[in-house]
């Protein structure tokens, strides 16, 4: 690819992250043509080895996380490598660390330091809990975002709350952390400065949560956890068929009628009986006497086949689908048809092609995604550090010093 074909061509960003938000928010960056450095410890981040894949145990994670990246090792609390961060941040743009403050600066990866380098610089952090405040020292994960939120609470049932499965917090931080270091260099094209964006787990989990705490500040209503039914509006849940479960989620008056249009079908005249009852007038009190919508749906459902109850969703215009098995995920048509993944077939030691999702995103002229797959460890030392002036004996005493 050209720098001028790509969005992010002229960008160069240093990748100091480990497990998930600051990793994938450079590799966002690297989608959109950046080149990116990933500096990790000589023996490998955490982030390298988690769900192994590969004969050499790197995971799923870095699957995803690694992709259009530059790999270099070091150690950045030995005393002789600070010459190797000043060299690489006097040339980067963009700096993504999700390390605690403290941490930062006693490596010199805190603003001040690195602006006393490069003033253009830009830093990406992500901390647990942002900069401040009774638990800005304290670390967390993507887990810890989605229980202090409400969200577990809610996703659960009384009594046994409920994680999801998919770490969300962490992407979700990942993709404003990118937002926002975009943001920063249009201003920095203004002002020429560089400046800190700073994003936290928790601010992201209680952002996506926003309308449900919204709810709550406002009416004091006290929701309990209803697992996959939905509390504003019906029938929208999760439901058996013959052969599976699929979701349906009817939103609005619109597509209630549609529902119970839908249900005549088979029961001529409970269209009026749905359409004229008192307490179906609205999502809010469907949503609060769903009891009797939930069982006519759960009955429908029960006497078809997925695909043949979801043909006749569709064709009412009823919006629905099937509870895929992570298999059933990848083997998608669709997902086929707009290519969402993009397999990874040379990695050393990955026993089969790895199918890793893309840039969900497409733009009509710039060229932007997987270009190259994950590096392997340190596997661009050496051209890293002999683009930046080291020759091959100082790098080989680093080396036998574990410095790199």
């Amino acid at each position: 690819m050209n720098q001028n074909e790509s969005i992010l061509g002229h960008i160069r960003v240093l990748d100091f992250g480990r497990y998930v938000a600051g990793p994938y928010c450079a590799t966002l960056l690297g989608y959109l043509g950046a080149e990116v450095v990933r500096i990790e410890r000589p023996e490998g981040g955490e982030d390298r080895y988690i769900a192994p894949v590969t004969a050499q145990g790197e995971g799923a994670v870095f699957m995803q996380t690694g992709c259009n990246k530059k790999s270099i090792t070091l150690d950045l609390g030995h005393p002789a490598a600070r010459p190797i961060i000043e060299k690489l941040v006097a040339g980067a743009d963009v700096v993504v660390v999700n390390l605690p403050p403290a941490s930062c600066r006693s490596l010199g990866l805190d603003l001040a330091s690195l602006q006393r380098i490069n003033p253009r610089i830009i830093l990406a952090t992500q901390t647990a809990f942002g900069e401040h405040g009774p638990y800005a020292s304290r670390g967390g994960f993507d887990g810890v975002g989605q229980a202090m939120s409400g969200a577990m609470y809610i996703t659960g049932t009384p009594g046994s709350p409920a994680k999801a499965a998919a770490p969300y917090v962490d992407y979700a931080t990942a993709v404003l952390s990118a937002f926002g270091v975009l943001a920063a260099l249009m201003e920095r094209d203004r002002s020429g400065s560089g400046q800190q964006v700073s994003a936290a787990l928790q601010a992201t989990a209680l952002a996506v949560f926003g309308s449900h705490l919204i709810e709550q500040g406002v009416t004091g209503i006290n929701r309990v956890g209803t697992g996959n039914r939905v509390q504003t509006s019906a029938p929208s849940d999760v439901f058996a068929t013959r052969d599976g479960h699929l979701l349906t989620h009817c939103v609005g008056n619109g597509l209630f009628k549609r529902w119970a249009k839908l249900m005549d079908r088979d029961n001529p005249g409970e269209l009026t009986r749905w359409i004229d009852d008192a307490r179906f007038q609205s999502d809010d009190g469907r949503g609060q006497n769903s009891e009797a919508i939930l069982q006519r749906m759960h009955r429908w459902c029960s006497t078809r086949l997925t695909s043949d109850a979801l043909r006749e969703l569709d064709s009412a215009g009823i919006p629905a689908g099937p509870v895929y098995t992570p298999q059933s995920a990848l083997e998608d048509p669709q997902a086929a048809a707009m290519r969402w993944f993009t397999p990874i077939e040379d990695y050393p030691g990955l026993p089969r092609s790895a199918p890793v999702p893309d840039l969900p995103l497409r733009f009509t002229r710039s060229q932007t995604g997987i270009r190259q797959r994950p590096p392997t460890l340190g596997e661009h030392t050496d051209a890293v550090l002999e683009s930046l002036g080291f020759d091959a004996k100082q790098r080989d005493l680093w080396r036998a010093d574990r410095v790199i």
